[in-house]
């Protein structure tokens, strides 16, 4: 069974949460690039086959205006724009045979392609 931990920083609800797996795989990879300073920055931005694309990757820079949320030791930042069209997502890991990665369970989407990295 997946959990999600939460800690909520400010008065806005964090646009995305983790799963427990993702939770760990994100340490894990923080863990490798030994800096402290890292957040995960999860965007979304106009492109894909469905309209808009998912971006991840480790930031060290925060805007003033960027939503920052903890889950369970994992900074987690999002600009503005993006947080509106994440709104209730989770992002989760797997580690299965049909092969391991990321992936973004996003109520607002209303149409995914079928590499699952696009939406609108």
């Amino acid at each position: 069974m997946t959990t999600m931990s939460t800690v909520t920083i400010g008065k806005k609800p964090s646009p995305i949460t983790l799963s427990d797996e993702a939770t760990a795989k994100v340490t894990d990879l923080l863990a490798q690039e030994g800096n402290d300073a890292l957040a995960l920055r999860v965007a979304v931005r106009p492109g894909g086959c469905s309209g808009y694309s998912y971006e991840m990757f480790f930031d060290s820079e925060i805007a003033a205006d960027d939503v920052l949320r903890d889950h369970g030791g994992v900074k987690v930042v999002v600009d503005p724009a993006s947080a509106e069209l994440l709104k209730g997502s989770v992002l989760e890991y797997s580690d299965g045979l049909q092969g391991a990665g990321f992936h973004i369970s996003n109520p607002n989407a209303t149409r995914t392609c079928g590499c699952g990295s696009s939406f609108s």
